[in-house]
Protein backbone atom coordinates (compact mmCIF):
# COMPACT_ATOMS: atom_id res chain seq x y z
CA UNK A 1 0.00 0.00 0.00
CA UNK A 2 1.07 3.56 -0.73
CA UNK A 3 2.26 5.83 2.08
CA UNK A 4 -0.27 8.66 2.36
CA UNK A 5 1.04 10.59 5.35
CA UNK A 6 4.47 10.90 6.95
CA UNK A 7 5.72 12.81 10.00
CA UNK A 8 9.46 13.58 10.02
CA UNK A 9 10.96 15.01 13.23
CA UNK A 10 7.79 16.99 13.94
CA UNK A 11 7.77 19.15 17.08
CA UNK A 12 5.26 21.65 18.44
CA UNK A 13 6.06 24.22 21.09
CA UNK A 14 3.60 26.58 22.79
CA UNK A 15 5.30 29.69 24.16
CA UNK A 16 8.80 29.45 25.62
CA UNK A 17 8.62 26.31 27.72
CA UNK A 18 5.63 24.10 26.76
CA UNK A 19 6.57 21.39 24.26
CA UNK A 20 3.47 19.48 23.11
CA UNK A 21 5.28 17.26 20.56
CA UNK A 22 8.95 16.30 20.35
CA UNK A 23 10.58 14.80 17.23
CA UNK A 24 7.55 12.72 16.19
CA UNK A 25 8.16 10.22 13.36
CA UNK A 26 5.65 7.84 11.79
CA UNK A 27 4.06 6.99 8.44
CA UNK A 28 0.49 5.97 7.58
CA UNK A 29 -0.53 3.93 4.55
CA UNK A 30 -3.67 4.28 2.44
CA UNK A 31 -6.65 2.47 3.97
CA UNK A 32 -5.04 2.00 7.39
CA UNK A 33 -7.06 2.38 10.61
CA UNK A 34 -4.76 3.97 13.20
CA UNK A 35 -5.70 4.78 16.80
CA UNK A 36 -3.73 7.25 18.93
CA UNK A 37 -3.91 6.56 22.67
CA UNK A 38 -2.29 8.18 25.69
CA UNK A 39 -3.05 10.08 28.89
CA UNK A 40 -4.73 13.49 28.97
CA UNK A 41 -2.29 16.21 27.91
CA UNK A 42 0.00 13.75 26.10
CA UNK A 43 -0.28 15.62 22.78
CA UNK A 44 -2.84 13.42 20.99
CA UNK A 45 -5.07 16.28 19.80
CA UNK A 46 -2.09 18.46 18.90
CA UNK A 47 -0.66 15.63 16.79
CA UNK A 48 -3.95 15.06 14.96
CA UNK A 49 -4.57 18.78 14.33
CA UNK A 50 -1.07 19.29 12.97
CA UNK A 51 -1.99 16.98 10.07
CA UNK A 52 -4.47 19.45 8.54
CA UNK A 53 -2.74 22.49 10.07
CA UNK A 54 -5.55 23.44 12.40
CA UNK A 55 -2.42 23.73 14.54
CA UNK A 56 0.91 24.68 12.91
CA UNK A 57 3.83 22.48 13.89
CA UNK A 58 6.94 24.37 15.02
CA UNK A 59 9.46 22.27 13.12
CA UNK A 60 9.91 19.15 11.01
CA UNK A 61 8.03 17.97 7.92
CA UNK A 62 4.51 16.60 7.46
CA UNK A 63 4.31 14.96 4.06
CA UNK A 64 0.96 14.35 2.34
CA UNK A 65 1.50 12.29 -0.81
CA UNK A 66 5.05 13.63 -0.76
CA UNK A 67 4.02 17.30 -0.40
CA UNK A 68 5.20 19.12 2.76
CA UNK A 69 1.98 20.47 4.28
CA UNK A 70 3.92 22.93 6.44
CA UNK A 71 5.22 24.69 3.33
CA UNK A 72 1.79 25.03 1.64
CA UNK A 73 0.38 28.46 0.89
CA UNK A 74 -3.25 29.30 1.72
CA UNK A 75 -4.89 28.12 -1.55
CA UNK A 76 -2.87 24.92 -1.73
CA UNK A 77 -3.67 24.16 1.90
CA UNK A 78 -7.40 24.69 1.22
CA UNK A 79 -7.18 22.16 -1.64
CA UNK A 80 -5.30 19.61 0.49
CA UNK A 81 -7.80 19.97 3.34
CA UNK A 82 -10.62 18.80 1.06
CA UNK A 83 -8.85 15.41 1.13
CA UNK A 84 -8.88 15.30 4.96
CA UNK A 85 -12.29 15.03 6.62
CA UNK A 86 -12.43 16.07 10.28
CA UNK A 87 -14.72 14.59 12.94
CA UNK A 88 -14.87 16.45 16.29
CA UNK A 89 -15.66 15.35 19.84
CA UNK A 90 -18.39 18.01 20.22
CA UNK A 91 -19.69 17.60 16.63
CA UNK A 92 -19.22 21.27 15.49
CA UNK A 93 -22.67 21.34 13.89
CA UNK A 94 -24.93 24.35 13.35
CA UNK A 95 -27.83 23.30 15.58
CA UNK A 96 -30.47 25.57 14.01
CA UNK A 97 -29.83 24.08 10.54
CA UNK A 98 -31.12 20.76 9.22
CA UNK A 99 -29.09 17.58 9.00
CA UNK A 100 -28.76 17.83 5.20
CA UNK A 101 -27.65 21.49 5.40
CA UNK A 102 -24.95 20.60 7.93
CA UNK A 103 -23.70 17.74 5.77
CA UNK A 104 -23.51 19.93 2.66
CA UNK A 105 -21.19 22.28 4.58
CA UNK A 106 -18.59 19.58 3.92
CA UNK A 107 -18.54 20.78 0.30
CA UNK A 108 -17.52 24.36 1.22
CA UNK A 109 -13.85 23.61 0.55
CA UNK A 110 -14.77 23.17 -3.12
CA UNK A 111 -16.78 26.41 -3.32
CA UNK A 112 -16.00 30.05 -3.97
CA UNK A 113 -16.77 32.42 -1.09
CA UNK A 114 -19.96 33.62 -2.85
CA UNK A 115 -21.20 30.08 -3.55
CA UNK A 116 -20.61 29.22 0.11
CA UNK A 117 -22.51 32.27 1.39
CA UNK A 118 -25.46 31.59 -0.94
CA UNK A 119 -25.46 27.84 -0.21
CA UNK A 120 -25.25 26.88 -3.87
CA UNK A 121 -25.00 23.08 -4.12
CA UNK A 122 -25.51 20.94 -7.20
CA UNK A 123 -28.09 18.18 -7.59
CA UNK A 124 -25.21 15.68 -7.55
CA UNK A 125 -23.89 17.04 -4.25
CA UNK A 126 -27.34 16.83 -2.66
CA UNK A 127 -27.81 13.28 -3.94
CA UNK A 128 -24.40 12.29 -2.52
CA UNK A 129 -25.33 13.75 0.87
CA UNK A 130 -28.63 11.80 0.86
CA UNK A 131 -26.81 8.57 -0.02
CA UNK A 132 -24.21 8.98 2.74
CA UNK A 133 -26.86 9.82 5.36
CA UNK A 134 -28.85 6.74 4.36
CA UNK A 135 -25.73 4.57 4.64
CA UNK A 136 -25.22 5.92 8.17
CA UNK A 137 -28.83 5.12 9.14
CA UNK A 138 -30.04 8.74 9.23
CA UNK A 139 -32.57 8.71 6.38
CA UNK A 140 -35.43 9.62 8.78
CA UNK A 141 -33.49 12.57 10.24
CA UNK A 142 -32.46 14.28 6.98
CA UNK A 143 -34.74 17.34 7.41
CA UNK A 144 -34.63 17.53 11.21
CA UNK A 145 -32.83 20.38 12.93
CA UNK A 146 -29.60 19.16 14.48
CA UNK A 147 -30.64 20.30 17.96
CA UNK A 148 -33.35 17.59 17.83
CA UNK A 149 -30.80 14.76 17.52
CA UNK A 150 -29.13 12.53 20.09
CA UNK A 151 -25.37 12.72 20.58
CA UNK A 152 -24.78 9.56 18.55
CA UNK A 153 -26.91 10.89 15.70
CA UNK A 154 -25.04 14.21 15.76
CA UNK A 155 -21.74 12.39 15.50
CA UNK A 156 -23.01 10.43 12.48
CA UNK A 157 -23.96 13.77 10.88
CA UNK A 158 -20.38 14.89 11.57
CA UNK A 159 -19.06 11.77 9.84
CA UNK A 160 -21.41 12.35 6.87
CA UNK A 161 -20.19 15.96 6.57
CA UNK A 162 -16.59 14.68 6.45
CA UNK A 163 -17.41 11.94 3.90
CA UNK A 164 -19.20 14.31 1.50
CA UNK A 165 -15.78 15.92 0.91
CA UNK A 166 -14.67 12.68 -0.80
CA UNK A 167 -11.64 12.55 1.50
CA UNK A 168 -8.71 10.18 1.41
CA UNK A 169 -8.41 10.38 5.19
CA UNK A 170 -10.69 10.92 8.20
CA UNK A 171 -9.19 12.63 11.25
CA UNK A 172 -11.33 11.86 14.31
CA UNK A 173 -10.60 13.77 17.51
CA UNK A 174 -12.09 11.82 20.46
CA UNK A 175 -15.26 10.99 18.45
CA UNK A 176 -16.83 8.81 21.17
CA UNK A 177 -15.72 10.68 24.31
CA UNK A 178 -19.16 12.27 24.82
CA UNK A 179 -21.20 9.16 23.96
CA UNK A 180 -22.67 6.23 25.88
CA UNK A 181 -21.34 2.70 25.15
CA UNK A 182 -24.08 1.78 22.65
CA UNK A 183 -23.69 4.99 20.62
CA UNK A 184 -19.89 4.60 20.83
CA UNK A 185 -20.07 1.13 19.30
CA UNK A 186 -22.26 2.40 16.44
CA UNK A 187 -19.75 5.18 15.66
CA UNK A 188 -16.70 2.89 15.82
CA UNK A 189 -18.45 0.26 13.67
CA UNK A 190 -19.19 2.92 11.04
CA UNK A 191 -15.59 4.22 11.09
CA UNK A 192 -14.22 0.68 10.70
CA UNK A 193 -16.62 -0.01 7.80
CA UNK A 194 -15.63 3.26 6.12
CA UNK A 195 -11.98 2.23 6.32
CA UNK A 196 -12.58 -1.35 5.15
CA UNK A 197 -15.15 -0.85 2.37
CA UNK A 198 -14.25 2.64 1.09
CA UNK A 199 -10.47 2.37 1.51
CA UNK A 200 -10.40 5.65 3.45
CA UNK A 201 -7.56 6.02 5.95
CA UNK A 202 -8.84 6.66 9.48
CA UNK A 203 -6.75 8.23 12.25
CA UNK A 204 -8.63 8.46 15.54
CA UNK A 205 -7.72 9.79 18.98
CA UNK A 206 -9.21 7.56 21.66
CA UNK A 207 -9.32 7.62 25.43
CA UNK A 208 -10.91 4.15 25.36
CA UNK A 209 -8.12 1.56 25.12
CA UNK A 210 -10.58 -1.30 24.58
CA UNK A 211 -11.96 0.41 21.44
CA UNK A 212 -8.43 0.98 20.12
CA UNK A 213 -7.58 -2.70 20.65
CA UNK A 214 -10.78 -3.88 18.96
CA UNK A 215 -10.95 -1.67 15.88
CA UNK A 216 -7.39 -0.68 14.91
CA UNK A 217 -4.91 -2.03 12.40
CA UNK A 218 -2.28 -0.15 14.34
CA UNK A 219 -1.87 1.81 17.55
CA UNK A 220 0.30 4.84 18.29
CA UNK A 221 0.91 5.27 22.02
CA UNK A 222 1.79 8.86 22.98
CA UNK A 223 3.25 10.05 26.27
CA UNK A 224 4.56 13.57 26.95
CA UNK A 225 4.60 14.46 23.27
CA UNK A 226 6.60 11.47 22.06
CA UNK A 227 5.53 8.17 20.50
CA UNK A 228 6.38 5.37 22.92
CA UNK A 229 4.52 2.59 21.06
CA UNK A 230 3.91 2.08 17.33
CA UNK A 231 2.59 -1.31 16.38
CA UNK A 232 -0.21 -3.86 16.13
CA UNK A 233 -2.89 -4.01 18.87
CA UNK A 234 -1.71 -7.51 19.81
CA UNK A 235 1.59 -5.96 20.92
CA UNK A 236 -0.15 -3.98 23.66
CA UNK A 237 0.36 -5.65 27.03
CA UNK A 238 0.55 -4.52 30.66
CA UNK A 239 4.12 -3.29 30.23
CA UNK A 240 3.30 -1.27 27.10
CA UNK A 241 0.24 0.30 28.73
CA UNK A 242 2.44 1.34 31.67
CA UNK A 243 4.87 3.01 29.24
CA UNK A 244 2.03 4.83 27.50
CA UNK A 245 -0.03 5.88 30.52
CA UNK A 246 2.59 6.10 33.27
CA UNK A 247 0.96 6.98 36.58
CA UNK A 248 -2.51 7.06 34.96
CA UNK A 249 -2.36 3.35 34.05
CA UNK A 250 -4.57 2.48 37.05
CA UNK A 251 -7.47 4.23 35.27
CA UNK A 252 -7.38 1.40 32.72
CA UNK A 253 -7.59 -1.47 35.22
CA UNK A 254 -10.46 -3.10 33.31
CA UNK A 255 -8.46 -3.19 30.07
CA UNK A 256 -5.44 -4.53 31.98
CA UNK A 257 -7.51 -7.40 33.34
CA UNK A 258 -8.79 -8.17 29.83
CA UNK A 259 -5.20 -8.14 28.54
CA UNK A 260 -4.13 -10.54 31.30
CA UNK A 261 -6.95 -12.90 30.30
CA UNK A 262 -5.93 -12.71 26.64
CA UNK A 263 -2.28 -13.37 27.45
CA UNK A 264 -3.37 -16.32 29.61
CA UNK A 265 -5.41 -17.78 26.77
CA UNK A 266 -2.43 -17.39 24.40
CA UNK A 267 -0.25 -19.28 26.90
CA UNK A 268 -2.77 -22.13 27.12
Amino acid sequence: MTTLLEFKQVSKQYGMDTKALTDVNFAVREGEFVSIIGPSGAGKSTLLRCINRMIDASSGEILWNGVNILACKKNELKRLRTQMGMVFQHYNLVNRLSVIENVLHGRLGYKSTLEGILGLYSKEEKHQAFTILTTLGLEKQIYKRCDQLSGGQKQRVGIARALVQNPKMLLCDEPIASLDPNASKVIMDHLRTISTTMGITVIVNLHQVDAALKYSDRILGVNKGTIVYDGHPTGINREQLSRIYGSEVHEHQEELEELDELEGSYAR
